[in-house]
């Protein structure tokens, strides 16, 4: 078929003298077509009905993509694409993508200057807020705090859901974080968090955390500050808490805490860690398995900096600590000293230790060491459960008691009085004499 545009080119040349065989080796065309369109003259050809293509495999799915854009705007077009194949969809990606831009037209953003680092060099580290309700308390909503590391070369990310965003919890996240890659980066990139960077100094010196500087000295790290309202230098761990949340944390559900970051973990090994990144070009693992050589190795000895604090103990026998409670044994004295570890809670008493539990996650939990407590209860509770009894909000795991403790707390109660004094026995009934029944009535 020849459009206008070449019939036009074919006359004219045909004008200007061109045999028929010049004119079909300048055109590419037969010979026996360039005669025909020649003998037809300036007639604009006619085109014949347009014939229906092939149905878009895409069609039958328009309407859901439709649905999940309206309820979640921010779903990205790779998780829809992933939910699209798991009801059968055999299209390309590509047409995903552009039906959803089209429903959801994208923002204009200014253009960012991208710095990439060498291998082992830096890693960059943030809390982001999330807020969710988790099936287990469905008529609660709960602020929940994503701590995330990412690997600047590579852009490998480590990442955990918690309660808190305090010293404690930073601290404990670095520990997990390093020991999950295997290794430590020369620095650390943080925002002004109040939990690394203080303040500044006379001179303008940004001032750490003496904790974290310890953990930087203990793991051989150098931690850096972005200069302040500068929260895009860190770029590399700021948009995967947007590709976090919107390829992995909307249109989910998740029982507790410990579920949502079951959950995380499988996306990050499935999805996150082996995808083909869209600024390297290249596949998130491989690109961590050549960075991980480059990493400095693990220290020898476990980080052991304490946070220490004074806490008043309880008439119950315990200590609040972070929103928990933990326990003491008894005739503890009402002052003790707490040694807050990272992944430890240590309790002393006149300088000697008399509690050590690991750290509760949440708030309002309670944390019973069954040696702590004396007496007949105690033993029959050490007797079925050796382990702590933790105790927390309505919903959460309870250990079942043996009928042994409430049989003894039943006999002791039965046995003492109000202050620990004994209760008199209850006086007997005198049944009356058989003659004198209706008298004594």
């Amino acid at each position: 078929m020849v459009l206008l545009g070449e019939l036009l080119m074919i006359l004219d040349l045909h004008r200007q003298g061109l045999s028929v065989t010049a004119i079909a080796r300048r055109t590419g065309r037969d010979p026996k077509t360039v005669r025909k369109y020649i003998e037809r003259g300036l007639e604009p050809p006619a085109y014949g009905p347009r014939q229906a293509g092939r149905p878009s495999k895409l069609a039958p799915y328009l309407d859901y993509l439709r649905e999940r854009v309206a309820a979640f705007p921010d779903l990205s077009a790779v998780r829809l694409t992933r939910e699209l194949r798991e009801r059968g969809y055999t299209g390309a990606y590509t047409a995903v993508k552009r039906f959803v831009a089209a429903i959801r037209p994208a923002e204009a953003k200014p253009y960012e200057v991208r710095f990439e680092t060498p291998a082992g060099q830096q890693a960059q580290v943030d809390f982001a807020r999330f807020v969710v309700i988790f099936t287990d308390a469905p008529d609660t909503a709960c602020i929940v705090w994503l701590f995330s590391l990412v690997l600047g070369h590579s852009r490998h990310i480590e990442a955990r859901f918690v309660l808190h965003q305090d010293l404690q919890t930073l601290l404990r996240c670095h520990m997990q974080a390093f020991a999950a890659i295997g290794g430590v980066p020369i620095e650390i990139l943080y925002d002004r968090m109040k939990t690394a960077v203080t303040g500044e100094d006379a001179g303008g010196h940004i001032v750490y955390n003496r904790s974290l500087l310890a953990l930087a000295k203990h793991y051989g790290f150098l931690p850096r500050a972005c200069r302040p309202y500068r929260a895009k230098t860190k770029g590399k761990v700021e948009r995967p808490f947007s590709y976090i949340r919107q390829d992995f944390f909307l249109a989910r559900s998740f029982r507790d805490l410990d579920d949502l970051n079951a959950q995380l973990r499988t996306w990050l090994d499935s999805v996150a860690n082996v995808r083909l990144h869209g600024t390297t070009q290249r596949i998130v693992s491989e690109a961590f398995a050549a960075e991980k050589p480059e990493l400095q190795p693990l220290p020898a000895v476990p980080f052991d900096a304490l946070l220490k604090l004074e806490r008043r103990v309880s008439h119950d026998g315990l200590v609040s600590i972070g929103g928990n409670y933990y326990s003491v044994p008894d005739r503890t004295r009402r002052v003790v000293e707490v040694h807050q570890l990272p992944d430890t809670i240590r309790i002393l008493d006149s300088g000697r230790l008399v509690a050590s539990h690991p750290i509760l996650e949440g708030r309002r939990q309670y944390r019973v060491d069954p040696d702590h407590r004396q007496g007949a209860a105690a033993r029959a509770m050490r007797h079925g459960h050796p382990d702590s009894l933790t105790v927390g909000r309505r919903g959460d795991h309870v250990a079942r008691r043996s009928l042994a403790v409430y049989q003894a707390i039943g006999e002791r109660l039965a046995g003492t009085g109000i202050g620990g004094r004994s209760c008199p026995a209850p006086p007997q009934p005198v049944p009356p004499p058989p003659s004198t029944a209706s008298s004594a009535a």
